[in-house]
């Protein structure tokens, strides 16, 4: 089961208007936003990064807003998991579970998984909150993930296992987070 103590959250490279550009991008950028404030309302540790930013433009204000307090890693690799402030922060946050969220789903995501996956962590990537330009490469990411090891899950299948308990104000507060 992934909790608070045992997971963290990887937010990638949701940038300007390569974001802007991705399929079905208003659902992508709604289930970012719950995923974002519903992690944070449980207390899941949260890895931001960001690919070259001085060309690719920063995160979007749309999920900035719930990331307050928090600065992005820059990285210049498709791989999280060959940036060294990553891995020196996944250190610290020492979790067993990566559950991974972004774009592209056949680039930076699936290199970042297959690369976490290598070095022995249980690997979910939130297919409703990820995506790709065309609809067909998210597709083929989300396949390839799953071939890796990999498996996939939904913002609300992810943040209902981690809150794991039907009562109590985190409760009621990500209840109204869904709605």
């Amino acid at each position: 089961m992934l909790n608070s103590k045992n997971t963290s959250l990887i937010i990638v490279d949701v940038q300007g208007n390569l974001a802007r550009s991705m399929h079905n991008v208003t659902e992508l950028l709604n289930n970012l936003s719950i995923l974002i404030r519903g992690s944070r309302l449980l207390d899941v540790p949260i890895i931001w990064m960001e690919q070259i930013p001085e060309k690719l433009g920063n995160t979007v204000e749309e999920l900035t807003i719930h990331l307050d307090g928090m600065m992005p890693i820059k990285k210049n690799v498709f791989s999280c998991a060959k940036n060294e402030k990553f891995n020196s922060r996944l250190n610290e946050i020492n979790p067993v579970n990566v559950v991974i969220c972004g774009i592209e789903t056949h680039i930076c995501v699936y290199q970042t998984a297959l690369d976490l996956l290598g070095k022995n962590f249980n690997v979910e990537v939130v297919a409703d909150a990820t995506a790709a330009r065309l609809n067909y490469n998210k597709e083929i990411g989300l396949k390839k993930i799953t071939q890796a090891g990999g498996a996939i899950t939904t913002v609300e299948t992810f943040l209902f296992e981690v809150q794991s308990i039907a009562k109590g104000k985190k409760f009621r507060d990500l209840i109204k987070l869904v709605k």
